[in-house]
């Protein structure tokens, strides 16, 4: 009998242990990737300017859109197009499309990268869905920009990028009154 109730101490232990994590691990990876530079992440809105960027710098390149939902997410997450051929230092515009084909009122967050990492320094976004958190009424359907700039300083050895999108529902992290600010 006493081994029994230990083992189920442990076990349940074990299960609280993993919740714990499973809440963890998106801040987790965000302090991973910040200290390691990994995985391309990328913060908030750049102030790149395209301004005095000589004509001779630029040069065209192939960017890739690549969207998907965390398992539990279930929205539909989509860009317009999924590759576009851009010139470097001209600003570009991408829509992307979020649907929320539930009954329920939800919040997403989307946690961009951009690959191979080390271009994620010469990918600037001056406006971008994943700078907020976006909240969509059940059945609703919502187009959203990117807007960006790459860097022609890019080094040549990078011929194209892919920026990828993850889309995770937020919406048991909020309160009420924090998703009806939203």
């Amino acid at each position: 009998m006493k081994e029994a109730k230990k083992t189920i101490r442990n076990l349940s232990l074990t299960v609280v242990g993993m919740c714990a994590f499973s809440f963890l691990l998106v801040p987790i990876y965000d302090v991973f990737c910040e200290i390691t530079g990994l995985n391309g992440k990328i913060e908030g809105p750049s102030v790149f300017s395209s301004k005095n960027i000589e004509e001779e710098d630029k040069r065209e390149m192939l960017i890739q859109f690549v969207t998907h939902n965390n398992e539990f997410m279930p929205w539909t997450f989509k860009p317009e197009i999924t590759q576009l051929t851009i010139t470097t230092g001209v600003q570009q515009r991408v829509m992307f499309v979020f649907e929320n084909k539930t009954s329920e009122d939800m919040v997403g967050q989307v946690i961009p990268s951009v690959s191979p990492g080390r271009g994620a320094e010469y990918f600037h976004k001056t406006e971008c869905f994943c700078f907020e958190q976006q909240k969509l009424l059940a059945g609703e359907r919502l187009e959203l920009p990117v807007v960006f700039i790459v860097d022609p300083n890019i080094p040549l050895d990078i011929g194209s990028l892919s920026l990828g999108y993850t889309l995770f529902d937020i919406t048991d992290q909020l309160s009420k009154n924090q998703i009806a600010a939203l």
